[in-house]
Order: C-alpha cells, then sequence, then structure tokens
C-alpha cells in the first residue's frame, strides 16, 4: 500500500467530500472511471468502460439524474499500482467528480482503496474480487470476492462433478491468482476433498508451467483449480496441462473470461470457470435486455462479464445519487450505497457490511472452443 500514498507528487492532491461539489452545484453529474485500457488486462478493462459507456448512454437518454446528465471521464491505470494511485488522485483533486468507477483489477483496487477513504470518494470497483482489497469504506464492489469464488469452486467439483482428489496451481505475485487459490484449498478441505498437489509460479503471467503440471498430473488429481488470467490460461496453461498428460477437470475464476484457444479445441473440453454473468442465462430478464440494448448500440458485438459489472456500476450509482438526494455530498453518495440492495444484469444482491455482494455464481464451460452456461450455483452455505 506504500507505492500508493507515495504516488503523490508535491502538495495536497485531497479535495475531501466537504471541499467536494454537491449535486447541485454543476449542470452535469461527473463520474470519473479508473481502468485498465493497456497492458495484460486490457480486455478486462476496456469491457468495463464499455459498459460503463451504455449504461451511461440508457441514463442520459431518459432523461438524466435530476434532470442532469452523467459525463464520464476515463483514465487509463495501465495494470500499475502507481499509474492508478495518480490517476485517481488527479479525479478525486477535482471537487467536480462526484464518484469514481474501478479500478479494475485486484492489485490496482488495492492500492485506490486507501486513498478513497482519504479523498471520501466512493468508488465501485467492478471486478477487484481480492480479499486483499479493504471494501466498506469509501470503497465498494459489484463482484463477489475470491474467498467466495473459492469456497463454490470446491462446493462445484465435491457436490457436481463428485471428484475426490484435487490439484491447485497459483501465481504467487500476484493477489488476485494467490488469493482465490488459498481460498479454494482451505474450501476444498472444508468440502472433504482431498488436495493432493498445490503447486504455484513466481507470477501470474508466466509463460512455462510444465514442471509444476508434471508433477500434479502425478499426483493423481482428477480436478485442477488454476486462478489465472485468460491470457495465460489459453496459450499457456491448458495446452501444456494436456500436454503432460493430465485429462481431468481445468477449472477457474472469472479471468477465465476472454479466454482464447490455441491448437486443438479437444484440449479445452472439461475446462470450466465461475463468472458472474452469463448470456444464457434466461432467470434474469434484464440479460436480454442488456444485450440487446449492447449489441444495438456497438454493431452487434456481444457485451462479457466484465461488460455487464461496468454496466452495473453505474446504475449502483445513479440509485445511490437519487437516494441520496439533490444536494448530494460525495460522502452523502457513500452512505447511500452502503447495505444497498439492488437488482441488476449480474444479479441481485445486498451488499454487506464490508461492501461486497453474495450471489449466485454462474459456471461457464468450454465447448468446441467456446464458453457455454452449464450451471448457476446458489450462494455457499
Amino acid at each position: 500500500m506504500g507505492v500508493s500514498v507515495t504516488a503523490c507528487s508535491g502538495g495536497n492532491m485531497y479535495a475531501t467530500s466537504n471541499e467536494s461539489a454537491t449535486i447541485a452545484d454543476n449542470d452535469v453529474i461527473i463520474i470519473g472511471s479508473v481502468t485498465t485500457n493497456s497492458g495484460a488486462a486490457a480486455a478486462y478493462g476496456e469491457a468495463e468502460v464499455n459498459g460503463f459507456k451504455l449504461a451511461v448512454k440508457e441514463i442520459n437518454a431518459d432523461g438524466g439524474i435530476f434532470g442532469k446528465q452523467i459525463k464520464l471521464e476515463s483514465m487509463d491505470d495501465k495494470g500499475d499500482v502507481i499509474e492508478a494511485s495518480n490517476a485517481f488522485n488527479r479525479l478525486a483533486g477535482d471537487k467536480n467528480v462526484i464518484a469514481v468507477l474501478g479500478p479494475t483489477i485486484s492489485s490496482t483496487s488495492g492500492a485506490v482503496a486507501p486513498l478513497a477513504d482519504q479523498n471520501q470518494m466512493p468508488t465501485i470497483a467492478p471486478a477487484a474480487t481480492a480479499d486483499s482489497v479493504e471494501t466498506g469504506g469509501y470503497l465498494f464492489r459489484t463482484c463477489f470476492k475470491d474467498s467466495y469464488q473459492g469456497e463454490i469452486a470446491a462446493k462445484y467439483a465435491a457436490e457436481t462433478l463428485k471428484v475426490k482428489k484435487v490439484a491447485v496451481l497459483y501465481g504467487t505475485g500476484d493477489p488476485y491468482s494467490s488469493g482465490v487459490g488459498k481460498a479454494f484449498v482451505a474450501a476444498a478441505k472444508k468440502n472433504g476433498l482431498d488436495v493432493v498437489a498445490e503447486e504455484n509460479s513466481s507470477s501470474a503471467d508466466d509463460t512455462e508451467y510444465s514442471s509444476q503440471l508434471q508433477k500434479i498430473e502425478a499426483s493423481g488429481a482428477e480436478f485442477l483449480y488454476a486462478p489465472y488470467y485468460y491470457s495465460t490460461v489459453g496459450p499457456y496453461i491448458v495446452p501444456q496441462t494436456r500436454a503432460v498428460g493430465y485429462e481431468g477437470y481445468i477449472m477457474g475464476p472469472d479471468g477465465y473470461d476472454g479466454l482464447k484457444t490455441t491448437g486443438n479445441k479437444a484440449n479445452y473440453n472439461k475446462v470450466l470457470y465461475t463468472t458472474h454473468y452469463s448470456p444464457d442465462d434466461k432467470s434474469n430478464t434484464k440479460v436480454q435486455q442488456f444485450i440487446t440494448s449492447y449489441k444495438k448500440a456497438n454493431n452487434g458485438e456481444s457485451p462479457n462479464t466484465f461488460t455487464a459489472l461496468g454496466y452495473d456500476s453505474v446504475y449502483m450509482f445513479k440509485r445511490a445519487i437519487e437516494q441520496a438526494g439533490e444536494n448530494a455530498t460525495r460522502a452523502d453518495i457513500r452512505n447511500a450505497i452502503a447495505g444497498m440492495s439492488f437488482s441488476g444484469v449480474t444479479g441481485a444482491f445486498t451488499l454487506d457490511k464490508h461492501g461486497s455482494p453474495k450471489k449466485s455464481v454462474i459456471v461457464l464451460e468450454m465447448s468446441d472452443g467456446e464458453p457455454t452456461y452449464k450451471d448457476t450455483i446458489q450462494p455457499a452455505k
């Protein structure tokens, strides 16, 4: 966290709630965003911004909030904690910015969390799932936490896939990968599963995993939990896992969204992942409405999970601002978000005291190289 404090250079960058403008002070409502639009996780940040833009477009077309249009000010943090801290402080230092969307990934969100409190800036991170990201002050999230995702995956392995022996592989240098990996191990043991191998890499973006995977194959594991990002799973982990002879299940968290296949598509059979949204979810009418609206605005392109999370995050702010009132300050908006009950594209939930939701989880399975809807898992008991 030290890097997030030293990222400011000279002077007081903070415009606290008492110094910031209220909704009534401006003709527009300015919401900032800090997302990863370049680097390894760029696909996530770009998808979030697309979700932000669609929600803002819809709200503005419907008359805005209190008759005022929303203006979105977007900044790219490049997936770097210093860049994220600097971008957040620039937005927070503008008294007219009333709220911030983002950051995108867990490491940058963790750097911003204390800054949100210091600036009294209501902030919603759409997809920062790491438990290490402190929430419930001025930072909230739309997604579920890693520990919750790990619990669901372990429950699914035991109760639905009915495997007995499981292995895990995660990157120790990344809070997302290590956090969800360790949460899975703890939950697997509670569910009576035998963790026969626990391997790791130094980072979450290595390209060579053969030595760890050979040990996992030799362990007799029927199920491998490998929480990495799509950019690593698709081209490296899955092909290398099959190359060492492992034929069992491979499962991961929402970081698999956007996974691309390489080589034989059959290698990706029995690859599953948990996520927040599926276009094939027919139980939630908001899903199909969202897809129709997004395709119309984006030349037929389909939205993904991160688009949906970004979209819901904007509507959470809309709800909070409306509840806080026309003279709302940043603090008023923060208080309206705390404990909020919300129903959106990614499900219905109530934020807990730490600012995180507990909600149903979608399981997708790769089929012919494409993710397909498999199951909806209800909250872990």
